[in-house]
């Protein structure tokens, strides 16, 4: 193998060792029974780089979905935000999210709660329709920022 090909593998392999060793795990409700049991992270920091798991709008108070989707679809961005924030990055950070929904219908009910997190632009997005969510949920959100 040529040594211009080996000493390139080589800095690609020390690169993704170095991104590798770089990862910050962010759980936004730390110490919470929740947090406890679940086997994820509510994002994962890499370099500038969040990587934002799945977010549910389930009631604190009920530990259920809101019945509400409009107060579901606040709760679940309010979740995303939280997330985002405990990272140390804004919503401006916010470059790309995921929408899992169980109702196309309440396409619009979501949009008119989604538009108030991003007064400064809007991430790329996708919307897609799926039949069933964890605990009975309408919507589950991730996505991806990038510290500016």
């Amino acid at each position: 193998m040529p040594t211009r090909l080996m000493a390139g593998l080589l800095a690609l392999a020390l690169g993704m060792n170095a991104v590798a060793a770089d990862r910050k795990f962010i759980n936004a409700e730390q110490g919470s029974a929740a947090q406890a049991t679940r086997p994820i992270s509510d994002a994962v920091l890499v370099g500038n780089t969040l990587y934002i798991s799945g977010h549910l709008g389930i009631d604190p108070a009920t530990n259920r979905a809101a019945t509400d989707p409009a107060v579901e679809a606040r709760l679940v961005m309010d979740r995303v935000k939280h997330t985002v924030e405990a990272a140390g990055l804004s919503m401006d950070d916010v470059v790309s999210i995921q929408v899992f929904c169980t109702d196309l219908a309440l396409y619009e009910t979501f949009n008119n709660v989604y538009r108030t997190y991003f007064p400064h632009g809007f991430p790329a997005r996708a919307f897609l329709g799926v039949n069933t969510l964890l605990r009975g949920s309408h919507f589950e959100v991730l996505g991806v920022a990038v510290r500016r």
